[in-house]
């Protein structure tokens, strides 16, 4: 079982910029990739930015140029850089890890950011 909690969220006016965290814990046995994915309510989950084990990034054109995703491998954890927020950022933000040789998913809890205009 892995184990993910988000930090960092909260609020922010428009064109600032926070960074979250994912922090796993519990049977880390490796993983395929790890991300981001962030849910407004009425609508689906979506995906901001994945990572692999092997370091290889992707992201979502909304947000391509102003979020960095990135993961400290000794500290088990996963970051998000966000800049240049823009009040359509604003959303619940999930971390997801899917872990090696199972494909099992796990999700966190969720943190809240809220973008002000």
């Amino acid at each position: 079982q892995v184990h993910l909690v988000e930090s960092g969220g909260g609020l922010v006016q428009a064109g600032g910029s926070l960074r979250l965290s994912c922090q796993a814990s519990g049977t880390i046995s490796g993983f395929n990739f790890m991300g981001w994915y962030r849910q407004t309510p009425g609508k689906q989950r979506e995906l901001v930015a994945k990572i692999t084990n092997t370091g290889r990034t992707n992201y979502s054109d909304s947000v391509k140029g102003r979020f960095t995703i990135s993961r400290d491998s000794a500290k088990n954890t996963m970051y998000l850089q966000m800049n240049s927020l823009k009040f359509e950022d604003t959303a619940v933000y999930y971390c997801h890890y899917n872990e090696r040789f199972s494909s099992r998913d796990y999700w966190g809890q969720g943190t809240q950011v809220t973008v002000s205009s």
